[in-house]
């Protein structure tokens, strides 16, 4: 059941979007180890499709990038690839995505990285009224405005749905 009312710790992320004057919800929830996003959303009550996992992704070079994506489905690196002018993209081990990251897989956020890496958004995401994404630790996430990802983030919109997880 998701937690009612429970104050989570500040996260870089939460620090990044409060001193950027963000409005955002916070949606802590109990985490369990690969429940993904339909775990967190039947907690929150909220739609898959509205929930955005963050992906630590690089390119054929290992240069890392970060991949925004509706939590009811999958990346298609190759699309992917074609559209940001790389020959590969591929995820990233937990541990390179940590170290791009500064932070926990499971608990990734795309606010507040370690590094200022490049940070693309399925295009399907900004047309959401609200998106909920990591907060920066497991079992929390924060609801917000997508536009955000455009205007704190720099994000660049994508197509890069695998037409094979498109219900």
């Amino acid at each position: 059941m998701a937690k009612k009312g429970h104050h989570v710790s500040e996260t870089p992320a939460t620090q990044m979007l409060r001193q950027a004057g963000v409005a955002f919800t916070e949606h802590p929830y109990d985490y369990v180890d690969r429940g993904g996003t339909a775990e967190s959303a039947r907690q929150l009550g909220v739609a898959e499709h509205a929930v955005v996992k963050t992906l630590v992704m690089q390119d054929q070079d290992a240069r890392p990038l970060v991949v925004l994506m509706h939590g009811d489905r999958q990346v298609s690196t190759k699309n992917l690839a074609r559209q940001i002018g790389a020959k590969k993209v591929e995820p990233c081990t937990p541990e390179v995505a940590q170290r791009h990251s500064g932070y926990q897989v499971g608990g990734t956020s795309p606010f507040g990285l370690r590094k200022v890496v490049p940070v693309y958004v399925e295009a399907g995401i900004l047309a959401l009224p609200v998106i909920y994404i990591n907060g920066g630790r497991r079992g929390y996430l924060v609801g917000l405005a997508p536009q955000v990802l455009v205007t704190l983030l720099a994000a660049r919109p994508v197509e890069a749905i695998d037409p094979a997880s498109a219900t």
